[in-house]
Parts: C-alpha cells; structure tokens; sequence
C-alpha cells in the first residue's frame, strides 16, 4: 500500500418525503447513506460511519430491531444484505476484523447501525453524542437505536472532545459541528493527490438545505446547528470541498464501485 486511499459506498438506501429531513419541503427523495472506507499505510482500514444494521433488511426483524414504523417512517424498504457494512467491505476483499478504527459522525441509527461488526476496532465519536446515545430525549429517541450500541460497553471507546486531529499529521481531522446532533462531528480529510475535503455526516442532509440554512425536524438545535453551517461554509468558500452523506449529487462524485481517491 504506498498511501492513504478512500473509497464509498451506499450502506442505507432510503426513500421518503423531503419533509422529513428538510423542514417544510414538497415532494419525495431517494437518498444514499454515504460510508467512507479508508487505507491507511500505517493504520491500518479505517471506517466513516456504519450505516444501518442488517436485521433492518430482514421483514422478520427490522420492527424488532428498530421499532414499530420505523422503516415505513424512513423509507428503508430498499436496504438489502448486501447493503450492510459487512457485506460492501468483503466485496473489497477487506475482513471486518482489517478495521482498526471507526469513526462515526452521530450515532443515529444511519450511521452508527455497524457498530457491532467491528468488536476489535478503536471507535471514536465526540463524548458528547457517547453520553447523549445512551439516554436521549424521548422525542428524538427513536433515531437512537439502542439495538445498535449493544456492545458499547464492551469495546475499545475513544471518546474526543471538540475538534481533534486523529492521527496528528493532518490527514484525519474532526471537527465538532453539532446542532443535528449534540455530539455531529466532520471529518476533514487530506489525501497525498487529491488534497483536502469534508465528509459532513449531517450537518445537513441536502445541499438546498445546507445553503438556505434550514433545520431537520430531527435536529437536536437549531441554533447550534447554525453555528456549525457557518464555520463549515466558510470552510467550503476558502476552497475545501464538502460532501453531505445523504446527498445523491455529491455521493455519485465520490469514488466508489471499485475505485479509489488517492
């Protein structure tokens, strides 16, 4: 391996009302769940985000596992097996026991669905979306599958505070950005040719959104979501690249079905 590589993949189709991840919006969108697979020469593989847990493909489990209406609610009905974690890193000839560290942008059952896969692997979130995951208000609960952090105790956690640079030589770099969530994280990335980008979870879940400044319905606060949009524009002004996990356009950019960013 002669450097750091990325590649994504689609780990939680969804298809459902805009409305329920744009405030107020017409119409219905089919959205991916962006999942980043990195290989690091001294590191190791490392993981952006999990997508969803495999029972959610199951008829027979997916209300067991994530609650009643849950995948009506969010449009799941087209996550398959192979759309699981598991399944897309063994179609990259990657073991999930390759996976020395997971980090995840929230917790909310999109993104932190996988967190069983990897029992051996660091996991790394902001300590405050650990502390919140665990005990959520009731009304944001159900995008908090407690199913999902069935081996948290159990695993090697490595929960940061604020913005922390992973590896301490910039390549891997989280910036707390909460509002969505209270504990959202970004990951700025620098790869040797491709130079620097974001990978922003959901500091918001659609581009127009992103730009007009408008909330979730799920967002745990509005004002600091702002806060967070405004550093992260101002970032993207100065010339590094986002891309938001569940926008279509900017999934379809990143390298994916086999192909790499170097």
């Amino acid at each position: 391996m002669s450097g750091l590589q990325m590649t994504v993949v689609d780990c939680g189709p969804l298809s459902l009302e805009k409305a329920k991840i744009v405030a107020f919006a017409p119409g219905r969108v089919d959205i991916p769940t962006t999942v980043a697979i990195f290989k690091h020469p001294k590191h190791g593989v490392i993981v952006w985000d999990t997508g969803c847990f495999d029972a959610v493909a199951d008829p027979e489990r997916r209300d067991a596992y994530w609650g009643e209406g849950i995948v009506d609610a969010f449009g799941a009905h087209g996550f398959t097996r192979d759309h699981a974690i598991d399944r897309q890193l063994e179609k990259l000839g990657i073991k999930t026991s390759d996976v020395k560290y997971v980090i995840y942008s929230h917790m909310h059952l999109d993104h932190a669905g996988g967190m069983s896969y990897f029992p051996n692997a660091i996991h790394v979130m902001q300590k405050d979306e650990l502390n919140y995951c665990m005990t959520p208000d009731p009304w944001i609960a159900p995008v908090y599958c407690q199913n999902d952090f069935a081996i948290i105790h159990k695993i090697n956690l490595m929960p940061v505070d604020g913005d922390f640079d992973l590896f301490g030589d910039g390549t891997f770099k989280l910036i707390k950005a909460p509002g969505h969530a209270p504990g959202m994280q970004v990951l700025m990335v620098t790869l040797p040719h491709h130079g620097r980008f974001m990978l922003g979870g959901d500091v918001a879940h659609q581009r127009d959104q992103f730009e007009a400044m408008i909330p979730m319905p799920w967002d745990y606060s509005c004002n600091l979501m702002t806060s967070s949009r405004r550093k992260i524009k101002q970032w993207e002004r100065s010339g590094i690249p986002l891309y938001l996990c569940h926008e279509p356009g900017e999934f379809a950019a990143l390298p994916g079905n086999g192909t790499w960013w170097d």
